[in-house]
């Protein structure tokens, strides 16, 4: 079967000693017209303002149905309980899972998966291909690293507006191991955000 359709896959949030994993998942088709989102690229490459205004414009694409993306978030206690590397896993066959749905005619073998980095789709995606700074050289898996990161972002800010987390002042690192963030875990201890399995051997600062 001919291949219609491509998706991109990437992640936002591995290394924060807070917070969740964000794994964003795009489906366009395989004739899609970038022009209709200008400037899309490693999210890490980008300034706020543009993942955002990035962000917008493909939640207006989604609605008018020239494309589609889920963004999924794994807890902190998830991270602990299981492992970075499964939780990533299970978020993508699960947004995987969720854009099938959403495309009721759409089947496994006319899909080409991009991913970025070191991940990968389950098995039963026959045609995928792993690609090495992905997010800079596929858009599709560049816009799934603005969705990951925009939502894992958006989150991060929200949390940190909540009273028992003002102490750590995650609006400004999003839970990252900055010195800031340290030296409030050093003060402060550990909250229900923070990933219990990254903190115990940090160095506070």
């Amino acid at each position: 079967m001919k291949i219609n359709w491509v998706v991109g896959i990437d992640e936002a949030g591995r290394g924060p000693l807070a917070g969740p994993v964000s794994v964003g998942v795009v489906l366009v088709r395989h004739n899609f017209d970038w022009d209709l989102i200008p400037g899309v690229n490693d999210s890490k490459q980008l300034t706020e303002k543009k993942r955002e205004q990035l962000f917008e414009r493909a939640k207006i694409l989604q609605k008018e149905g020239k494309l589609s993306y889920v963004v999924e978030m794994v807890a902190a206690s998830k991270i602990d309980g299981e492992g970075i590397s499964v939780c990533i896993k299970k978020a993508i066959a699960t947004g995987l899972k969720k854009l099938l749905r959403s495309r009721s005619r759409l089947e496994r073998n006319e899909i080409m998966v991009k991913l970025d980095g070191s991940l990968k789709a389950p098995i039963e995606y026959i045609h995928q291909e792993t690609i090495i700074k992905g997010d800079s050289k596929e858009k599709v898996i560049g816009l799934a690293s603005i969705m990951a990161k925009v939502t894992r972002d958006r989150y991060m800010i929200k949390v940190a507006a909540q009273p028992e987390y003002l102490v750590y002042d995650f609006a400004r690192h999003k839970g990252y191991g900055t010195t800031i963030h340290r030296t409030a875990i050093a003060k402060n201890g550990l909250s229900p955000e923070h990933r219990m399995s990254y903190c115990k051997n940090i160095q506070i600062l």
